[in-house]
């Protein structure tokens, strides 16, 4: 029965338009877990500074560092070069093995230390390959060392077989020798920081731990909302990190006070907070933090306001690296599930460019140089101009995190294998083609592989 008066009308026009604007909402919602776009052009931005920061030391000899997964404390992944340098890149050495590689390895003095998931740590000498010393510290991990003063910093994931529950070892880096061992209630596959005389990681039951590196004691626990399962980048005093229920903290490092935490809720009712599983990079005074809800975004260091969200079409697990190389103003690159490689204005998250990839991007971008490194699921490592994104060397080896460099030499992490590439002109490398069929394309690598080992006839490698 429709009403007669003016005002029952309205009343039940009302009531259709709320029904359908609810429906609407819900529908939005069901279809749009992931949160839209943002920019807040007030959140303030600090300009890179107009004179060139020192390059690092080129280390072909003696106590060259790459202490951190991320090169620095602020996690950046930006490493910068005396000079530029391109392919062609001359296979120097490699070490083979079997088991699987998720995280590269860091740098100091003369070797690389490099943590297999398998819970086993390698010292490799940088210009050799040879491998000083191995020591196995667990069942499982998934992080990087940190190096600290001739001391090896370890977490470990999974300490035993059935033993659902991590620790955090120091080593003495030129012998291997264990120093002392700090047992967890819950695993961490947090790549560890060393700050001072101050360990920082995290773990999956939400603690984030400061120990004293002298003996590993306990300095101060927090607790976050959820898993942290990324490593801690520090700035100014500060630590920042994600967790895995969508929170964003920023903590004193020295107390553990909490400075701000703030929540990567958004879209309609709150939903698509997603996890943080990505470690963190800080530069320009901001915050940059991938999320598996398939955004980018960007939070002031001094209160977490937020500045820009960028959605990609998928999961972003790939820390992101940030810089202003050569040619381009300041940067955020940072990898997606979509199989894109994004290059977002720092300042405001808009797309300079975008790359597609050879496939998924799980692991962290790594700039070296003007060059932007990334590695794919299906075994890709490529380099592309960081200022235009053209891709500049393509080889079929690598699944996560791409490279780490020491001036000279560039180490490409693969999937169960490290090689060291000669940044001085050299051979061809060899080039895997995106198009190609995977039966086709491992033919096709294998007999450039061989065609290529016997014009370079390179030094014999390791015994593993």
């Amino acid at each position: 029965m429709i009403p007669r008066t003016r005002k029952g009308r309205l009343l039940v026009a009302a009531a259709i338009a709320a029904i359908v604007i609810a429906a609407a909402a819900g529908a939005w919602v069901l279809s749009h877990d992931r949160p839209g776009d943002v920019t807040n052009a007030d959140v303030a931005f600090e300009e890179p500074a107009t004179t060139t920061p020192p390059a690092p030391p080129t280390g072909d000899e003696g106590h060259f560092e790459w202490p951190f997964y991320g090169f620095d404390a602020a996690r950046t992944n930006d490493f910068p070069l005396r000079r530029n340098v391109r392919p062609p890149f001359k296979l120097r050495w490699a070490v083979r093995g079997r088991v699987l590689l998720e995280f590269g390895p860091v740098a100091g003095a003369s070797s690389l230390y490099l943590l297999k998931n398998n819970g086993a740590l390698y010292a490799i000498k940088r210009r050799t390959g040879v491998v000083a010393w191995k020591e196995k510290l667990g069942h499982l991990a998934a992080s990087s060392p940190a190096y600290h003063r001739g001391r090896l910093y370890v977490t470990i994931l999974q300490r035993g077989k059935r033993i659902r529950k991590g620790s955090i070892v120091a080593m003495a880096a030129r012998r291997g020798t264990v120093l002392w061992t700090r047992l967890l209630p819950s695993r961490t596959e947090s790549s560890p920081l060393v700050i001072g005389r101050t360990l920082y990681a995290g773990s999956e039951n939400g603690t984030v731990y400061a120990l004293r590196i002298s003996d590993g004691a306990v300095r101060w626990t927090y607790r976050a909302g959820g898993a942290v399962k990324g490593g801690l980048a520090y700035s100014d005093g500060k630590l920042y990190f994600g967790d895995y229920r969508g929170g964003v903290h920023a903590v004193w490092a020295r107390s553990g006070r909490r400075a701000w935490r703030v929540s990567a809720a958004g879209g309609a009712f709150g939903l698509g907070a997603g996890r943080f599983y990505a470690t963190p990079a800080v530069r320009f005074g901001r915050v940059y933090l991938g999320n598996t809800n398939g955004t980018v975004s960007s939070f002031s260091t001094r209160d977490g306001k937020l500045a820009w969200r960028k959605g990609t079409g998928d999961y972003v697990y790939s820390s992101a690296a940030v810089g202003a190389p050569p040619g381009i103003g300041p940067t955020v690159y940072v990898g997606s599930y979509d199989g894109t490689l994004y290059a977002l204005d720092a300042r405001n998250g808009r797309v300079r460019w975008t790359h597609r990839a050879e496939g998924r991007i799980s692991g962290a971008v790594q700039i070296v140089g003007d060059l932007v490194f990334y590695s794919t699921l299906n075994h890709f490592t490529t380099a592309l101009g960081a200022a235009t994104g053209r891709r500049i060397w393509t080889v079929g080896r690598g699944m996560f995190n791409p490279v780490i460099s020491d001036g000279r030499y560039l180490f490409l992490n693969g999937s169960t294998s490290i090689f060291a590439y000669d940044m001085r002109p050299g051979d061809r490398p060899v080039r895997a083609r995106p198009g190609d069929r995977p039966d086709i394309r491992r033919k096709r690598l294998a007999r450039e592989r061989a065609r290529q080992r016997a014009r370079q006839h390179p030094r014999a490698e390791p015994a593993r």
